[in-house]
């Protein structure tokens, strides 16, 4: 959260704890860009009109590679930016003051889906296992070290070339179902790490994916699997 309005503070940190959301507090604009060029939040929320320079980082932040997908809240003081003009920098949700906790818990609540399959997009479990990389006509061994929905993270024995587009075959483990998959290189470096998006997954495994995933991230942040219903992750906002 950016802001320097202590009754802003007062009203949404108390909000966000009774929903179990931590929050992070910075009050300058500046300091507050440079955090969001390094660290991934579920939510950032700008007060655009009374923190100088919070407009800026309202309208920078679709740019950042970290938060670019974050769920944004835009805090208004209803002299200055309109509610119109808020969404048209990228904001998903405007809150006018001054800010009363029925209007935030209403607002909190109506984006909390969001903000978990936010999560649920970039969570990548820890894993290690044998793949099984097919690519110019040639099978190697590789050993993963993440898996998330959109692919996985491995070390090969011989770097791929970025861009190139390689089948991968794996065991999930505990669910004993084998993936079968097209992926592009996504990056890697010479010493055989590499980051992969799956491409064209069938939806069967697909789904057996998901709950796989979602059967860890329960694990990780207990009771999210009851605030996104089933399928919300082939949504878009």
């Amino acid at each position: 959260m950016l802001s320097g309005d202590p009754a802003v503070e007062s009203v949404l940190r108390p909000t966000l704890e009774k929903m179990s959301i931590d929050v992070e507090v910075c009050r300058e604009a500046r300091s507050g860009s440079k955090i969001l060029l390094s660290e991934k939040f579920d939510a950032v929320i700008v007060d655009c009109d009374d923190l100088q320079g919070g407009l800026a980082v309202l309208e920078g932040l679709r740019a950042t590679p970290s938060n670019k997908n974050s769920v944004t809240f835009a805090i208004l003081n209803g002299k200055k930016t309109t509610t119109q003009q808020a969404f048209g920098m990228g904001a998903n949700f405007v809150l006018q003051k001054p800010i009363s906790s029925v209007n935030a818990s209403r607002c909190f609540n109506a984006a909390l889906n969001f903000m978990v399959r936010e999560r649920r997009r970039y969570f990548r479990q820890p894993l290690k296992m044998p793949v099984s990389v097919f690519h110019s006509d040639k099978e190697q061994k590789a050993t993963s070290t993440n898996v998330s929905e959109g692919g996985m993270a491995m070390i090969l024995r011989e770097p791929l070339p970025k861009g190139a587009t390689p089948r991968l075959k794996f065991t999930l483990p505990t669910v004993n179902f084998q993936m079968d998959v097209e992926a592009e290189v996504a990056w890697a470096d010479i010493k055989g790490h590499a980051g992969l998006r799956f491409l064209n997954v069938p939806k069967s495994s697909q789904q057996v994916l998901e709950e796989w995933l979602n059967a860890r991230m329960e694990r990780e942040f207990p009771g999210t699997k009851d605030r996104v219903a089933p399928g919300d992750s082939d949504k878009t906002e």
